[in-house]
């Protein structure tokens, strides 16, 4: 078990690096000079330009900017705004809880709405509530979540006036942006809870368990549907990572404070280091998610200690 947690920890620190050597290649090869942008408004000389460029350290070669990167990112120093020169740290840490907030509702939304309508649909299969389950499913995973956004903002706040369509500070804002993005991540998880159900309602020991005369409730909820949720665990958990990266656009669409916010701002202001922090830390926890995962899986499931 000690092995199997320390070679999970290295191909998660392998993968963090290989993400931020990605990110930081990307974001030098993006057209645009942050130098250009920070001075675009104030007609500076190309002079001024080429001093601002060289001042933010965009002049020295791509292997030293590289090095400085890795080497101030496992200190854990993530650099300054190139713009309001505030610690990149800060600049997550005061939108964080927001965006943490927002992916924690989705998470629970995807939660309740996977797990019961792949319940219901295995316990109905064939009928036509299992075809309108599934249908609903590829439903939720197909439509955008600008889309689906900006229909609940139409219907709930414009129409029908129930819910604010933007900003935060109560749990009525976070309603539709919940909804909005754990609808995404529950169409995949009810597919997966279903298949996996009815795998297991097919097995022998629950053909025993029926032979013996136990109540179908007993059967489903302390049989099938336990062993069923191992596959479906391990989908919540790579789903987590998934929802924490979705708050960008949720986010952006009903004007939301988080990093989703501060992530599109920094792209369009070509502000790296504050892109190169955000984009870091959501890697990172979506790694934390799936090693936490890959062990808890361990616990529940000896069988996985041998892959």
């Amino acid at each position: 078990m000690f092995l199997f947690g320390i070679r999970r920890l290295l191909t998660a620190l392998v993968a963090l690096w290989g993400m931020a050597t990605v990110v930081f290649l990307l974001l030098r090869v993006l057209p645009g000079d942050p130098a250009e942008t920070l001075l675009a408004g104030s007609g500076a000389s190309p002079e001024a330009i080429a001093l601002t460029r060289q001042q933010m350290g965009l002049d020295d070669p791509l292997p030293v900017q590289y090095g400085r990167y890795l080497l101030s990112t496992a200190r854990g120093d993530l650099g300054r705004s190139l713009f309001s020169n505030r610690p990149v740290t800060l600049a997550i840490a005061e939108q964080l809880p927001a965006t943490l907030h927002l992916a924690m509702a989705a998470w629970l939304v995807m939660a309740v709405v996977g797990i019961g309508l792949g319940i219901l649909a295995a316990l109905r299969a064939g009928s036509w509530v299992d075809r309108l389950t599934m249908g609903g499913a590829v439903l939720g995973v197909s439509v955008p979540i600008f889309w689906s956004g900006l229909l609940l903002i139409s219907i709930f706040s414009v129409g029908l006036n129930w819910l604010p369509a933007t900003g935060a500070g109560s749990w009525r804002h976070l309603v539709m942006p919940a909804i909005v993005l754990g609808l995404v991540g529950a169409g995949p998880l009810a597919r997966l809870v279903r298949s996996s159900l009815l795998d297991v309602l097919h097995a022998d020991y629950i053909t025993v368990a029926r032979g013996k005369g136990l109540p179908s409730r007993i059967i489903i909820t302390r049989h099938a549907v336990r062993n069923a949720m191992i596959p479906a665990i391990n989908l919540m958990g790579l789903q987590a990572g998934f929802l924490l990266a979705g708050t960008v656009v949720t986010e952006t669409v009903f004007a939301r404070p988080g990093l989703g916010r501060v992530m599109v701002d920094a792209i369009l202001w070509k502000d790296l280091p504050v892109v190169q922090g955000v984009v870091l830390l959501i890697a990172a926890t979506y790694i934390a998610i799936n090693l936490l995962v890959d062990l808890t899986i361990m616990v529940i499931d000896p069988r996985s200690r041998q892959t």
